[in-house]
Protein backbone atom coordinates (compact mmCIF):
# COMPACT_ATOMS: atom_id res chain seq x y z
CA UNK A 1 0.00 0.00 0.00
CA UNK A 2 1.06 3.79 -0.55
CA UNK A 3 0.25 7.04 -1.51
CA UNK A 4 -0.15 7.91 -5.32
CA UNK A 5 2.33 8.29 -7.54
CA UNK A 6 4.66 5.95 -5.08
CA UNK A 7 5.51 2.61 -7.68
CA UNK A 8 3.39 0.49 -5.98
CA UNK A 9 2.15 -0.98 -9.65
CA UNK A 10 5.91 -1.54 -10.53
CA UNK A 11 7.05 -3.04 -7.45
CA UNK A 12 4.37 -5.10 -7.41
CA UNK A 13 4.61 -6.41 -11.04
CA UNK A 14 8.50 -7.12 -10.14
CA UNK A 15 7.28 -9.34 -7.13
CA UNK A 16 5.30 -11.46 -9.57
CA UNK A 17 7.72 -12.12 -12.19
CA UNK A 18 9.83 -13.47 -9.10
CA UNK A 19 7.29 -15.32 -6.90
CA UNK A 20 3.71 -17.35 -6.92
CA UNK A 21 2.08 -14.33 -6.33
CA UNK A 22 -1.14 -12.97 -7.99
CA UNK A 23 -2.34 -9.08 -7.97
CA UNK A 24 -5.62 -7.98 -6.17
CA UNK A 25 -6.49 -4.64 -7.27
CA UNK A 26 -7.28 -2.30 -3.99
CA UNK A 27 -8.36 0.75 -6.29
CA UNK A 28 -11.24 2.64 -6.07
CA UNK A 29 -10.63 4.46 -9.50
CA UNK A 30 -9.42 1.24 -11.29
CA UNK A 31 -12.84 -0.78 -10.60
CA UNK A 32 -14.03 1.47 -13.36
CA UNK A 33 -14.57 0.77 -17.25
CA UNK A 34 -13.07 2.78 -19.87
CA UNK A 35 -11.86 4.94 -17.14
CA UNK A 36 -8.02 3.98 -18.40
CA UNK A 37 -5.42 7.20 -18.63
CA UNK A 38 -6.76 9.60 -15.43
CA UNK A 39 -6.72 6.36 -12.98
CA UNK A 40 -3.21 5.10 -14.38
CA UNK A 41 -4.42 1.60 -15.01
CA UNK A 42 -1.89 -0.90 -16.09
CA UNK A 43 -1.54 -1.16 -19.66
CA UNK A 44 -2.26 -4.36 -21.48
CA UNK A 45 1.79 -5.12 -21.83
CA UNK A 46 1.66 -5.35 -17.94
CA UNK A 47 -1.51 -7.06 -17.44
CA UNK A 48 -0.24 -9.58 -19.87
CA UNK A 49 2.79 -9.96 -17.51
CA UNK A 50 0.93 -9.35 -13.91
CA UNK A 51 -2.81 -10.29 -14.26
CA UNK A 52 -4.74 -7.96 -11.80
CA UNK A 53 -7.58 -9.16 -9.97
CA UNK A 54 -10.58 -6.80 -9.55
CA UNK A 55 -10.43 -4.11 -11.94
CA UNK A 56 -12.82 -3.04 -15.08
CA UNK A 57 -15.53 -4.54 -13.05
CA UNK A 58 -18.14 -1.76 -13.70
CA UNK A 59 -19.68 1.12 -15.72
CA UNK A 60 -18.72 4.72 -15.11
CA UNK A 61 -22.55 5.32 -13.70
CA UNK A 62 -22.03 2.76 -11.40
CA UNK A 63 -21.19 2.80 -7.82
CA UNK A 64 -19.10 0.63 -5.85
CA UNK A 65 -18.40 0.22 -1.93
CA UNK A 66 -16.32 -0.89 0.58
CA UNK A 67 -18.47 -3.77 1.59
CA UNK A 68 -18.68 -4.98 -2.18
CA UNK A 69 -14.76 -4.55 -2.33
CA UNK A 70 -14.33 -6.85 0.87
CA UNK A 71 -16.43 -9.69 -1.07
CA UNK A 72 -14.55 -9.48 -4.25
CA UNK A 73 -11.61 -9.34 -2.32
CA UNK A 74 -12.09 -12.39 -0.74
CA UNK A 75 -13.42 -14.24 -3.22
CA UNK A 76 -10.62 -13.45 -5.64
CA UNK A 77 -8.25 -14.23 -2.64
CA UNK A 78 -9.73 -17.83 -2.16
CA UNK A 79 -9.26 -18.44 -5.68
CA UNK A 80 -5.87 -17.51 -5.63
CA UNK A 81 -4.80 -19.87 -2.42
CA UNK A 82 -6.94 -22.63 -4.36
CA UNK A 83 -4.35 -22.50 -6.84
CA UNK A 84 -1.41 -22.60 -4.55
CA UNK A 85 -0.66 -18.85 -5.15
CA UNK A 86 -0.19 -15.48 -2.76
CA UNK A 87 -2.41 -12.56 -2.97
CA UNK A 88 -0.80 -9.74 -3.44
CA UNK A 89 -2.92 -6.62 -2.97
CA UNK A 90 -2.02 -3.32 -4.23
CA UNK A 91 -3.30 -0.45 -3.91
CA UNK A 92 -4.07 2.65 -2.66
CA UNK A 93 -7.64 3.16 -1.57
CA UNK A 94 -7.17 2.80 2.80
CA UNK A 95 -10.35 2.51 3.17
CA UNK A 96 -10.69 -0.58 1.52
CA UNK A 97 -7.61 -2.01 2.99
CA UNK A 98 -8.97 -1.30 6.46
CA UNK A 99 -12.24 -2.78 5.46
CA UNK A 100 -10.44 -6.12 4.49
CA UNK A 101 -8.25 -5.84 7.56
CA UNK A 102 -10.25 -5.12 10.15
CA UNK A 103 -13.72 -5.94 8.85
CA UNK A 104 -17.07 -3.75 8.42
CA UNK A 105 -18.98 -1.64 11.13
CA UNK A 106 -22.63 -2.21 11.40
CA UNK A 107 -24.42 0.81 10.13
CA UNK A 108 -28.12 0.69 9.38
CA UNK A 109 -29.35 0.84 5.98
CA UNK A 110 -30.75 3.38 4.13
CA UNK A 111 -33.78 4.83 4.38
CA UNK A 112 -35.41 6.75 1.60
CA UNK A 113 -38.28 8.78 3.78
CA UNK A 114 -35.73 9.51 6.26
CA UNK A 115 -33.14 10.58 4.19
CA UNK A 116 -35.92 12.82 2.20
CA UNK A 117 -37.02 14.14 5.37
CA UNK A 118 -33.51 15.69 5.92
CA UNK A 119 -33.06 17.08 2.83
CA UNK A 120 -35.99 19.22 3.02
CA UNK A 121 -34.59 20.30 6.22
CA UNK A 122 -31.51 21.29 4.46
CA UNK A 123 -33.26 22.87 1.75
CA UNK A 124 -34.78 25.22 4.88
CA UNK A 125 -32.00 25.62 6.98
CA UNK A 126 -29.30 25.32 4.60
CA UNK A 127 -26.35 22.63 5.48
CA UNK A 128 -24.15 24.68 7.81
CA UNK A 129 -27.19 24.63 10.43
CA UNK A 130 -27.28 20.51 10.10
CA UNK A 131 -23.64 20.84 10.26
CA UNK A 132 -24.28 22.79 13.53
CA UNK A 133 -27.01 19.81 14.85
CA UNK A 134 -24.62 17.21 13.96
CA UNK A 135 -21.77 19.05 16.11
CA UNK A 136 -23.80 18.50 19.24
CA UNK A 137 -25.26 14.72 18.43
CA UNK A 138 -21.64 13.56 17.52
CA UNK A 139 -18.82 16.12 17.93
CA UNK A 140 -16.44 13.87 16.31
CA UNK A 141 -18.38 13.11 12.91
CA UNK A 142 -19.24 16.63 12.64
CA UNK A 143 -15.02 17.82 13.40
CA UNK A 144 -14.08 15.90 10.03
CA UNK A 145 -16.99 17.33 7.85
CA UNK A 146 -17.02 20.18 6.41
CA UNK A 147 -20.04 22.61 6.58
CA UNK A 148 -21.26 22.01 3.06
CA UNK A 149 -20.43 18.30 2.81
CA UNK A 150 -24.10 17.38 2.27
CA UNK A 151 -23.74 13.76 1.15
CA UNK A 152 -22.00 12.94 4.50
CA UNK A 153 -23.68 15.29 7.07
CA UNK A 154 -26.95 13.69 5.70
CA UNK A 155 -25.43 10.37 6.45
CA UNK A 156 -24.62 11.10 9.89
CA UNK A 157 -27.62 12.51 10.66
CA UNK A 158 -29.63 9.38 9.28
CA UNK A 159 -27.12 7.00 11.35
CA UNK A 160 -28.04 9.02 14.51
CA UNK A 161 -31.81 9.22 14.32
CA UNK A 162 -31.76 5.56 13.31
CA UNK A 163 -29.73 3.81 15.21
CA UNK A 164 -29.54 6.41 18.49
CA UNK A 165 -26.07 6.57 18.40
CA UNK A 166 -23.06 8.62 16.87
CA UNK A 167 -22.08 7.43 13.84
CA UNK A 168 -18.30 7.40 15.27
CA UNK A 169 -19.73 5.31 17.94
CA UNK A 170 -21.44 3.00 15.88
CA UNK A 171 -18.03 2.79 13.62
CA UNK A 172 -15.85 1.81 16.30
CA UNK A 173 -18.23 -1.50 17.06
CA UNK A 174 -16.27 -3.51 15.01
CA UNK A 175 -18.28 -6.93 13.82
CA UNK A 176 -14.88 -8.84 14.81
CA UNK A 177 -14.83 -10.15 11.00
CA UNK A 178 -11.44 -11.40 11.16
CA UNK A 179 -9.02 -11.69 8.01
CA UNK A 180 -8.54 -15.49 7.75
CA UNK A 181 -4.90 -15.09 6.26
CA UNK A 182 -1.43 -14.40 7.73
CA UNK A 183 -1.07 -10.92 6.72
CA UNK A 184 2.42 -9.02 5.66
CA UNK A 185 1.35 -4.90 5.47
CA UNK A 186 3.89 -2.90 3.48
CA UNK A 187 3.79 0.82 2.71
CA UNK A 188 5.60 2.20 0.02
CA UNK A 189 6.54 5.57 1.62
CA UNK A 190 8.38 8.22 0.43
CA UNK A 191 11.89 9.37 2.09
CA UNK A 192 11.30 12.95 0.37
CA UNK A 193 8.16 14.52 0.14
CA UNK A 194 9.33 17.11 -2.22
CA UNK A 195 10.99 13.94 -4.68
CA UNK A 196 7.03 12.64 -4.54
CA UNK A 197 5.54 15.94 -5.25
CA UNK A 198 7.80 15.72 -8.25
CA UNK A 199 6.64 12.46 -9.61
CA UNK A 200 3.13 13.60 -9.09
CA UNK A 201 3.75 16.89 -11.52
CA UNK A 202 5.11 14.75 -13.90
CA UNK A 203 2.46 12.41 -13.72
CA UNK A 204 -0.33 14.32 -14.34
CA UNK A 205 1.35 16.35 -16.95
CA UNK A 206 1.84 12.70 -18.70
CA UNK A 207 -1.98 12.10 -18.56
CA UNK A 208 -2.89 15.19 -20.32
CA UNK A 209 -0.39 14.78 -22.48
CA UNK A 210 -1.70 10.92 -23.15
CA UNK A 211 -5.43 12.08 -23.51
CA UNK A 212 -6.98 12.63 -20.41
CA UNK A 213 -9.53 15.46 -21.36
CA UNK A 214 -10.08 13.36 -24.83
CA UNK A 215 -10.97 10.19 -22.98
CA UNK A 216 -13.35 12.26 -20.75
CA UNK A 217 -15.13 13.70 -24.04
CA UNK A 218 -15.69 10.14 -25.03
CA UNK A 219 -16.79 8.69 -21.57
CA UNK A 220 -19.20 11.78 -21.78
CA UNK A 221 -20.22 10.19 -25.22
CA UNK A 222 -20.48 7.07 -24.58
CA UNK A 223 -22.43 6.79 -20.53
CA UNK A 224 -24.62 9.24 -19.48
CA UNK A 225 -22.54 11.11 -17.08
CA UNK A 226 -22.73 13.57 -14.09
CA UNK A 227 -20.47 15.32 -12.01
CA UNK A 228 -21.12 14.11 -9.31
CA UNK A 229 -20.73 10.24 -9.69
CA UNK A 230 -18.37 8.68 -7.33
CA UNK A 231 -16.21 8.33 -10.83
CA UNK A 232 -16.64 11.31 -11.78
CA UNK A 233 -15.32 13.01 -8.42
CA UNK A 234 -11.67 10.58 -9.05
CA UNK A 235 -9.02 13.25 -9.46
CA UNK A 236 -8.25 14.53 -12.58
CA UNK A 237 -11.51 13.67 -14.27
CA UNK A 238 -13.10 15.95 -11.56
CA UNK A 239 -10.62 18.58 -13.02
CA UNK A 240 -10.58 17.50 -16.76
CA UNK A 241 -14.94 17.94 -16.26
CA UNK A 242 -14.39 21.54 -14.74
CA UNK A 243 -11.99 22.55 -17.72
CA UNK A 244 -14.65 20.88 -20.35
CA UNK A 245 -17.23 23.31 -18.89
CA UNK A 246 -15.20 26.43 -19.46
CA UNK A 247 -14.17 26.77 -15.68
CA UNK A 248 -10.98 27.30 -16.11
CA UNK A 249 -8.12 27.16 -19.16
CA UNK A 250 -5.35 24.25 -19.70
CA UNK A 251 -2.61 26.01 -17.25
CA UNK A 252 -5.18 25.85 -14.53
CA UNK A 253 -6.52 21.81 -15.09
CA UNK A 254 -2.48 21.16 -15.18
CA UNK A 255 -2.02 22.98 -11.58
CA UNK A 256 -5.32 21.62 -10.06
CA UNK A 257 -5.09 18.59 -11.30
CA UNK A 258 -1.29 18.39 -9.35
CA UNK A 259 -2.36 19.83 -6.56
CA UNK A 260 -5.68 17.23 -5.93
CA UNK A 261 -3.50 14.57 -6.39
CA UNK A 262 -1.10 16.23 -3.68
CA UNK A 263 -3.81 16.33 -1.71
CA UNK A 264 -4.57 12.65 -2.26
CA UNK A 265 -1.09 11.30 -1.28
CA UNK A 266 -1.55 13.64 1.92
CA UNK A 267 -4.31 11.60 3.23
CA UNK A 268 -3.06 8.23 1.83
CA UNK A 269 -0.24 9.26 3.94
CA UNK A 270 -2.07 10.30 7.38
CA UNK A 271 -3.94 6.98 6.60
CA UNK A 272 -1.00 5.01 6.96
CA UNK A 273 0.43 6.87 9.89
CA UNK A 274 -2.09 5.14 11.96
CA UNK A 275 -1.92 1.92 10.65
CA UNK A 276 0.60 -1.29 11.42
CA UNK A 277 2.69 -1.21 8.83
CA UNK A 278 6.29 -1.86 7.20
CA UNK A 279 7.37 0.81 5.72
CA UNK A 280 9.75 1.29 2.94
CA UNK A 281 11.59 4.07 0.71
CA UNK A 282 9.60 3.97 -2.84
CA UNK A 283 12.54 5.96 -4.02
CA UNK A 284 14.81 3.88 -2.96
CA UNK A 285 16.69 2.43 -5.96
CA UNK A 286 16.68 -1.15 -4.72
CA UNK A 287 13.39 -1.03 -3.63
CA UNK A 288 11.91 -4.08 -5.52
CA UNK A 289 14.86 -6.04 -4.19
CA UNK A 290 13.94 -5.26 -0.40
CA UNK A 291 10.63 -6.27 -0.86
CA UNK A 292 11.21 -9.11 -2.40
CA UNK A 293 13.91 -10.10 0.09
CA UNK A 294 10.88 -8.98 2.55
CA UNK A 295 7.95 -11.13 1.22
CA UNK A 296 10.56 -14.39 1.03
CA UNK A 297 11.13 -14.60 4.29
CA UNK A 298 7.23 -14.04 4.93
CA UNK A 299 6.48 -16.92 2.81
CA UNK A 300 9.11 -18.93 4.67
CA UNK A 301 7.99 -18.21 7.93
CA UNK A 302 4.61 -20.13 6.92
Amino acid sequence: MGPTASGKTGAAVELVQQLPLEIVSVDSALVYRDMDIGTAKPDADTLRRAPHHLIDLIDPTQAYSAARFRADALRAMGEITARGRVPLLVGGTMLYFKALWQGLSELPQADAALRAEIEEEANARGWPALHAELAKLDPHTAQRLKPADAQRIQRALEVVRLSGMPMSRVLAQNRGETLPYRVLPLALVPSNRAALHARIAERFAAMLEAGLVEELVELRKRYPLAPGLPSMRCVGYRQAWQYLEGEFDRDELLNRGIYATRQLAKRQLTWLRGMAVESFDCLAPDLAAQLGERVRRFLGEG
